[in-house]
């Protein structure tokens, strides 16, 4: 989960000291205490998020479902990354722009379900894109130059992506380039965005 002010960029995850654990509120606190001395934020990236979770795939039909995996597919891909916005929000500069950047997934778009499958990822990432809208609203209050984007990469090289695609994928440093140049055209608008590598826009 990168962060950059003034061009000097800080990266926290599970390796790191504090290390970012999503399940851990403990964790993203003295996360954001450690990166008070360097705010103001202007760009926060939060490129966390799993398919596979403990070991195991989404799930492909409702005979799958069990609630310790829902609630695993929560923690991880919604309420995890909810709640390190409320804690490194506070720390992003006011009175300029500033961009609050997450990773989500087309999968998370109710409208564009056609395929089902898939229901903890799908609906986890659902959930974290209304924590994002919701909070976009409440952050432009204070922020009203804020920018509060969902992204969706594309279908990246990754270990996400390989037992799925394998090689048939993005190379990473082209959605990477293609979402930082996205972002780079989005307005504040006091409401949360949501789109793919190319700038398009994704429905809700």
């Amino acid at each position: 989960m990168p962060t950059a002010r003034c061009g000097r960029i800080i990266e926290l995850s599970r390796q790191s000291t504090p290390p970012l654990l999503l399940d851990d509120e403990a964790s993203l606190a003295d996360c954001a205490r450690m990166l008070a001395a360097q705010s103001p934020l202007h760009l926060v990236i939060d490129a966390t998020g799993a398919l596979s979770i403990d070991g195991q795939g989404p799930e492909k039909r409702l005979e799958e479902l069990q609630a310790a995996r829902l609630q695993r597919a929560m923690t991880i891909n919604a309420i995890g990354p909810a709640l390190l916005l409320r804690h490194l929000h506070p720390l992003m500069a006011t009175g300029e722009r500033v961009i609050w950047a997450k990773l989500s997934a087309r999968v998370g778009s109710i409208e564009d379900n056609r395929k089902g499958g898939w229901y903890g990822y799908r609906a986890s990432k659902a959930a974290l894109n209304m924590l994002l809208q919701t909070a976009a609203i409440e952050v432009a209050r204070r922020r009203p130059l804020a920018v509060i984007a969902a992204l969706q990469p594309g279908t990246v090289r990754s270990r996400l992506s390989a037992p799925f695609v394998g090689d048939a994928a993005m190379e990473p440093d082209a959605a990477a380039c293609g979402l930082l140049a996205a972002l780079d055209r989005l307005e504040a608008s006091g409401r949360a965005h949501f789109i793919d590598y190319s700038g398009e826009h994704i429905p809700w």
